[in-house]
C-alpha cells in the first residue's frame, strides 16, 4: 500500500519509484544518489522488483527509464551518482540456493545470459548501464572506484576476490554545480608530515619537495605553503559496514558524504529512488539537506523510518 513517511526534512515514499518519480516537480532536485539493485543477484521478495529481468537488456532499459525521469526532476545544474555492482554471467544454472549468510539470495528462478556472453563470464552491467544513460542524454563524467579493504570472502580458485565496486558521476548539462572544496581529502606528505626545503640564490628563494631533484620543481610552487587537503582522487576507500536490522546490503555513509557535499549546498534537495535503509538520508539530515526518497519494500521503509529518527535524536543530543 502507497504511504508517505515525513520525518524531519526527509520525505520517504513506499512504492515503486517508476509510479512516484513522475509525481515530483520537475527541476525540485540538486543531486541524486543510489545505489539501485544489482542485476540477477538478490531476490527482495517484492513483485516487479528491478533487478530480475529476464536479460541484462530488459535490467539496463529499466535503469535508463529510471534515471530518465530521475533527470526531469533534477535541476539543469544538477548531478547523478551512480553506485552499481557487476554480475557473473549464470551458465546453465536456473536457480540460486540459499545462502546462509545472505539467505536473499536465493532465486527461483536466474536471468538467462546475454547474447555473446559465454559461461563464466562478467557481463559489464555497471558500464552497459553507464554508457545507455550517456546514449539518453546524460553527461558521462567520471567512474569512480569503490575499493573495499573489507570485501566479502569469496571461494573462487580462478580469479581474485573482488574487492571494488563503479560509483559513476553523470551530469544532466555541461556545466554543472560541484564543490570541489567540500570533498576535498587529506594531503599526504603536507607541511605537517614532510616539510619542504628551502634554498636561496642570490634574493631569489627556491622551494623544493623532499626527494625531488633540485631545480625539477614547478615555479608555481615557489613561497606556497603546503595545504593540508587535496582534490579528492578517483579511488575511495571506504570499508563496508553492516546495519544492524537489515539483511541487505547497505551504502556505508562514508561513501555517500562526499557525494552529497560535492553535488549540493545546504537547503538542497537529494533524492534516492532506491533507498533500501536510508542512508543517503540519513548523509542528507547530517550535512542540512533535505531528502527524498522511494522505496518498494515496506519493511525496509520502517527500517529507514527508524534509523532517520535515531540519527535525528544523535544530532539533537550533539547540539
Amino acid at each position: 500500500m502507497y504511504r508517505i513517511e515525513v520525518i524531519g526534512n526527509a520525505t520517504l515514499h513506499l512504492g515503486d519509484c517508476r509510479d512516484i518519480l513522475p509525481t515530483l516537480e520537475a527541476g525540485s532536485v540538486q543531486t541524486c544518489v543510489t545505489s539501485p539493485p544489482y542485476f540477477g543477484l538478490r531476490d527482495y521478495g517484492m513483485p516487479d522488483q528491478i533487478g530480475l529481468e529476464a536479460t541484462p537488456d530488459e535490467f539496463v532499459a529499466a535503469m535508463v527509464a529510471v534515471f530518465r525521469e530521475v533527470r526531469r526532476v533534477l535541476r539543469d545544474d544538477g548531478t547523478l551518482w551512480l553506485n552499481l555492482g557487476d554480475s557473473y554471467a549464470n551458465g546453465t544454472r536456473t536457480s540460486r540456493d540459499i545462502d546462509p549468510k545472505l539467505p536473499q539470495r536465493q532465486q527461483s528462478h536466474r536471468p538467462r545470459d546475454p547474447e555473446g556472453v559465454k559461461p563464466k563470464d562478467l557481463i559489464g552491467i555497471p558500464w552497459m548501464v553507464a554508457f545507455a544513460l550517456r546514449a539518453d542524454g546524460w553527461y558521462l563524467r567520471q567512474d569512480i572506484i569503490w575499493a573495499k579493504p573489507n570485501p566479502m570472502p569469496e571461494s573462487v580458485k580462478d580469479r581474485c576476490t573482488k574487492a571494488h565496486e563503479y560509483l559513476f558521476l553523470l551530469s544532466k548539462s555541461p556545466r554543472y554545480y560541484f564543490d570541489i572544496e567540500a570533498m576535498k581529502e587529506p594531503a599526504v606528505g603536507n607541511a605537517k608530515g614532510a616539510a619542504a626545503t628551502f634554498k636561496r640564490s642570490g634574493s631569489k628563494r627556491e622551494q623544493t619537495i623532499p626527494g625531488q631533484a633540485y631545480g625539477s620543481h614547478r615555479p608555481d610552487r615557489d613561497d606556497v605553503a603546503y595545504n593540508e587537503t587535496r582534490n579528492r582522487r578517483s579511488v575511495w576507500e571506504v570499508a563496508t559496514k553492516p546495519f544492524k536490522g537489515a539483511h541487505f546490503a547497505t551504502f556505508p555513509v562514508e561513501l555517500i558524504e562526499p557525494c552529497i557535499l560535492a553535488g549540493s549546498r545546504p537547503g538542497d534537495v537529494v533524492l534516492d529512488p532506491f533507498m533500501g535503509a536510508g542512508t543517503t538520508a540519513v548523509a542528507a539530515m547530517m550535512h542540512d539537506r533535505a531528502s527524498i526518497g522511494c522505496e518498494l519494500n515496506p519493511d525496509y521503509l520502517d527500517i529507514a523510518c527508524r534509523r532517520i529518527e535515531d540519527a535525528q535524536r544523535q544530532a539533537r543530543m550533539f547540539e
